[in-house]
């Protein structure tokens, strides 16, 4: 028998209940919690989702505290510790940060919550998590995607118990970079109301402990039965006018789960209440479903739109409608939009509820849906196929030193490559039309992806996209908040607001190359980029058609970069820069293979060092297979690093070339992109020079390049001739 995907916990805490208990109480009346802002001062005062719970004044931000809340929960009839866990988010820490920042606090030690990623590694701190933590950070459809991204590791084997939550708190950055927009309907939301005005911002967190089992556990409540993702490859901002991506996002998970459109008994709708996404949504599903449509609703409307959040509650509330056979109403639609042709569920109903479809749409034409059905015998979907390694087709990388060429010849030298490349240089190979108004961070990704372009033979554009960053855009972020506090919250940009999401470069990206695919924003510190190539091995196809395009990059900012990143603030040189990887199944010998082997949390994990040399074979295997280690340690964990390193060597007997290679490209937080670079190119010349090696040239003979990360926690990617 295949192991399945059940969810055998939920936790949630909502504008509208906490906990299963209310929320199913919630399913059942409609009840609408959304009431003016009172969480912080406004001179305009707007409708919002807010959680009213009294937290500590301390230095652990609300969007922590509401996820640590609603994952206890998910976990409290669970034994041992999960497995790894997928974490959804967009605002992460924000909420402290832009106090701290209004505040003009300078000091490094305050901001160690501010990255999206802190998020789930508090969780991972709190409930002894050692496997991977991956956070997905795709604006409003984080939490489905991360859903998705949970499911494929339980199907590829690589976990049994995995942690899925979604969380994002109310904070000003998001209260007043969604007004700047116009999207706020000051009545409140109104999903697919024909006088609907824009959306609610709201607040919440959401917890699925998933597990995988032949059988159907005890407590067992449904089944997540598939996923689909999709990217409009459109507009920054406004979804596809056809609802294109919406379409093929939903039609992806239902057959993902081996059903057919006529199987979905209810749509949990992304619903958000602003014209474009409420038309785009309802083209999507009347192309889909034509005038069979099942049951749906949105419940936007009596809870506001939580942001990353809202995929992970809802899918949750599906579990339960399933469960009960109920189904929520579309709350404050009174007069649904004739020209939606849509008929949203008015009123809570009593109704047997099988198989649900959720959706979830986000900035950059992210889309995200899944399927989940009851826990019962009748499933009939397929095993996985297998999958080959990922083949890298071509490879840039971008570094102080210059682009590419420029790079490796100071590296292969033995010399630095820090510091920052000049923004007029960055974009000398971009059309100005394409980047007049974007900042560095996006600038970076587009100059990456053009030198790919260029400079691969037989470029094929890839048709998914996976986009690790440590810090997200930092340009934007910190003069949209300038430009607020220097007005006192009147006037803020929307430009930057757009600019700022941690996937907006990589939706440049899917733009440029109108990449349809998945389109995945990663963002885990100095570990970003590991996540989004395992993301990358876990969700592209199987098959050898499509290309896909694994990148990671950071900007070093004046303003921030030191007061968010430890290890930049340790070192006298700023640097950033990134790399980028072109990547396809292998499906026949020749070049080189990439693939992530190893990541876990080191924190209170005193094996993590055997742990990572069983997870790449043994020694025999390691001295065997690899003729060289890149080796990363960031500056504000070197000692541990160094002494994690010293003990892998001891452990192993390795005593071919280890080269530090942080010490060449500079401190930044995906500078392992620059790594992978760095290997492949090594590979390709097969041998070490001696610059890099000691006195002589090291021939590799056939042998790979490991890349190992160290410090808060140990990662190792493999480069492999095939």
């Amino acid at each position: 028998m295949k192991a399945r995907t059940f969810i055998t916990g939920i936790g949630m805490i909502t504008p509208v209940g906490t906990g299963v208990h209310e929320i199913a109480a919630f399913i059942r009346t409609g009840n609408k919690e959304i009431r003016p802002l009172r969480l912080f001062p406004s001179q305009t005062i707007l409708p919002t989702g807010e959680i009213c719970l009294p937290f500590p004044d301390d230095d652990i931000p609300r969007t922590h505290r509401l996820a640590i809340i609603a994952a206890r929960d998910a976990l409290k009839s669970s034994r041992g510790a999960v497995d790894a866990i997928v974490m959804g988010t967009s605002t992460g820490g924000m909420s402290l940060t832009e106090v701290l920042l209004k505040d003009n606090e300078t000091d490094p030690q305050k901001y160690q919550y501010h990255a999206a990623g802190s998020v789930a590694e508090y969780i991972a701190g709190q409930t002894a998590c050692n496997g991977p933590v991956i956070t997905i950070s795709t604006a409003c459809s984080s939490g489905t995607a991360a859903l998705a991204i949970a499911l494929e590791l339980i199907r590829s084997g690589r976990a049994k118990k995995v942690l899925a939550v979604a969380a994002d708190a109310l904070c000003r950055f998001t209260y007043f970079g969604f007004h700047s927009l116009q999207l706020i309907d000051p009545d409140g939301a109104r999903p697919f109301d024909q006088d609907r005005k824009g959306m609610t911002v709201a607040e919440g967190a959401a917890a699925l402990l998933l597990e995988s089992s032949e059988n159907i556990p005890e407590n067992a409540c449904a089944e997540i039965l598939g996923a689909g993702l999709s990217c409009d490859a459109y507009h920054p901002t406004a979804p596809h006018p056809e609802g294109k991506g919406a379409y093929h996002a939903m039609r992806r998970a239902i057959e993902d789960a081996a059903l057919s459109p006529s199987d979905i008994d209810y749509i949990n709708l992304h619903g958000t209440g602003t014209r474009d996404n409420d038309l785009s949504e309802a083209t999507a599903v009347n192309r889909m479903f034509g005038n069979k449509k099942p049951f749906l609703s949105s419940i936007k409307g009596a809870m506001g739109h939580p942001l990353a959040a809202a995929g992970v509650i809802e899918v949750a509330v599906s579990a339960i409608c399933i469960r009960d056979g109920r189904i929520p109403a579309n709350t404050g639609c009174t007069r649904p939009d004739p020209k939606l042709a849509l008929m949203p569920v008015m009123k809570p109903m009593k109704h047997p509820v099988k198989t649900v479809l959720s959706n979830s749409f986000g900035f950059g034409g992210n889309n995200a849906s899944v399927v989940i059905g009851p826990a019962d015998e009748n499933n009939n979907s397929a095993s996985p196929a297998p999958k080959d390694s990922l083949k890298v087709i071509g490879c840039e990388c971008l570094t102080g030193a210059g682009r590419t060429d420029a790079t490796l010849s100071r590296f292969l030298n033995g010399k630095s490559c820090k510091g920052i490349f000049p923004m007029a240089a960055l974009s000398e190979n971009l059309p100005p039309k394409l980047v007049r108004r974007l900042k560095r961070l996006p600038r970076m990704a587009l100059s990456l992806a053009s030198s790919l372009q260029k400079n691969t033979d037989s470029f094929c554009p890839p048709s998914s996209i996976f986009w690790g960053t440590g810090w997200g855009a930092l340009s934007e972020t910190y003069d949209f908040l300038s430009k607020l506090f220097e007005s006192g919250g009147q006037f803020c940009s929307p430009t930057d607001f757009i600019g700022s999401v941690h996937n907006a470069a990589a939706g440049q990206v899917a733009m440029l190359f109108q990449s349809k695919g998945a389109n995945i924003t990663t963002t885990g510190g100095d570990y970003s980029f590991e996540q989004a190539l395992l993301s990358a091995d876990l969700l592209h196809p199987a098959g050898p058609d499509e290309s896909v395009l694994v990148m990671g990059a950071d900007e070093h900012h004046e303003k921030l970069s030191h007061l968010f990143d430890d290890s930049v603030s340790r070192v006298p040189e700023h640097s950033d820069g990134g790399g980028a990887l072109l990547l396809k199944r292998a499906d026949a010998a020749g070049g080189l293979t990439i693939s992530s082997r190893f990541y876990e949390r080191a924190d209170q994990h005193p094996d993590i060092i055997p742990a990572l040399i069983k997870g790449l074979g043994g020694p025999e295997r390691i001295d065997r297979r690899f003729g060289a280690v890149l080796v990363g340690i960031p500056a504000a964990h070197r000692k541990i690093g160094e002494d994690q390193l010293r003990e892998f060597l001891s452990r192993t007997g390795f005593n071919l070339p280890v080269i530090d290679y942080r010490q060449y490209s500079g401190e930044y937080a995906s500078a392992s992109a620059t790594a992978a670079v760095f290997g492949i190119r090594l590979l390709q010349s097969g041998r070490i020079p001696a610059p890099l090696a000691g006195e002589n040239d090291i021939l590799l003979q056939g042998k790979g390049i490991l890349l190992i990360g160290t410090g808060t926690f140990v990662t190792a990617i493999e480069l492999l001739p095939s």
